[in-house]
């Protein structure tokens, strides 16, 4: 019998363990893991400081009265310098998603440090105004997860950058599937896109789940709003 005690003790330990494990797993699944959370929501407590101090001390140039075409011409020049002015690590703007209930600082890089911090652009991308390609990333079951529901965004969903000198509205046109080292997703087009990462399926890194979105609407600090469909289409109607 007392051979038997141990046995029972492990076999209890054993149990309680697997338990744990399971819940755990559960939480991390349908949630996110709880402990790199913590990390991500004290950094990104830290972003906001440093973006609001970018905000206040940013100097754009004037575009009230502007024609559309100059205001365009403008924000992305603006683009330009502000994507040289930033460094790796160092707040950019804020990203809003409602369908996945994202309103978080967004970060310049997409290294491992740096996306422990929030999403972050690639910085072989571009900024939001530059019209090519804008490329985000985001973690989906660690640091706060981010990403951690991009498959069910859907189409016409908005997704907001807010940047210093504008604030750029995109729509979700859709999505694919491609392998972890399929580069051919940091091609630039030759018109504005915004492009959303996450690894597929959580918990692996095999493959990435990419979401498309294009340029809906364009609210510049300084001048007026425009909305770039409208646009698109009565230039469609000229040719």
């Amino acid at each position: 019998m007392r051979r038997r005690r141990p046995l029972r003790i492990l076999g209890t330990v054993l149990m309680a363990a697997g338990a744990l494990t399971l819940v755990w797993v559960v939480v991390v699944w349908q949630w996110q893991d709880p402990f790199t959370a913590l990390y991500t929501h004290w950094k990104q407590h830290q972003l906001a400081g440093q973006y609001a101090k970018r905000v206040a001390g940013y100097q754009g140039d004037e575009l009230s009265g502007a024609s559309l075409a100059a205001e365009r011409r403008a924000i992305a020049a603006e683009a330009r310098r502000y994507r040289h002015a930033s460094h790796r690590g160092q707040a950019i703007g804020r990203i809003r998603i409602p369908r996945m209930g994202i309103d978080m600082i967004l970060v310049n890089g997409t290294d491992h440090e740096t996306l422990k911090k929030g999403p972050g652009r690639d910085l072989r991308s571009f900024m939001p105004g530059e019209n090519r390609l804008v490329y985000i990333a985001g973690h989906r079951t660690t640091y706060l997860a981010p990403f951690s529901h991009i498959d069910q965004l859907r189409k016409g969903d908005p997704v907001t950058v807010e940047v210093p000198y504008a604030t750029f509205v995109y729509r979700v046109s859709g999505s694919r599937i491609v392998k972890a080292t399929d580069l051919s997703v940091l091609r630039s087009p030759r018109h504005e896109r915004l492009e959303l990462q996450a690894c597929h399926p959580r918990f692996f890194a095999t493959h990435r789940y990419i979401a498309y979105a294009q340029l809906a609407r364009v609210e510049p600090r300084s001048g007026a709003p425009f909305d770039v469909s409208v646009e698109a289409a009565g230039q469609a109607s000229r040719r």
